[in-house]
């Protein structure tokens, strides 16, 4: 089984503040599959560590006001490209995050505060017919 999964779960420090998600039951979870590893915001040009980001009224800003919509949908697309290269089962992906949030999303107040809804990655591979995990969701 080929498994698209969000980088910062398996421990690449990746993710906004420096750090990562790790999370070692997506590890049990995927152990003996082909896993495909892959953080669209870095593949965007956001930096790491990088100005948390959320969906301000339809616009990928930072907590400093700073619009990186274009980066966000750079990365998005070319991490899209990468999945079409392959033939992917299932991606387990970062919850609650813009790009990779499966069953919510920061509400762009940058306060905690969440919302209904799914990052762009995640609905970019629904679309494409991907079937999407949350990774809370994953219990082995």
């Amino acid at each position: 089984m080929n498994i698209l999964v969000s980088a910062c779960l398996t421990g690449s420090n990746c993710k906004y503040n420096g750090g990562n998600n790790f999370n070692q039951n997506v590890l049990d979870f995927i152990k003996g599959h082909n896993v495909i590893k892959i953080c669209p915001e870095l593949l965007g040009g956001l930096g790491c560590p990088r100005d948390s980001v959320e969906m301000v009224d339809g616009v990928f800003m930072t907590k400093n006001g700073i619009n990186v919509d274009a980066e966000v949908c750079s990365g998005v697309t070319l991490a899209m490209e990468k999945v079409r290269k392959q033939n992917i089962d299932l991606a387990i992906l970062q919850s609650r995050s813009p790009t990779c949030g499966v069953n919510q999303i920061y509400d762009g107040t940058f306060q905690g505060a969440l919302i209904k809804g799914q990052g762009l990655f995640a609905k970019s591979l629904i679309e494409e017919g991907i079937p999407v995990r949350d990774s809370e969701d994953i219990q082995v």
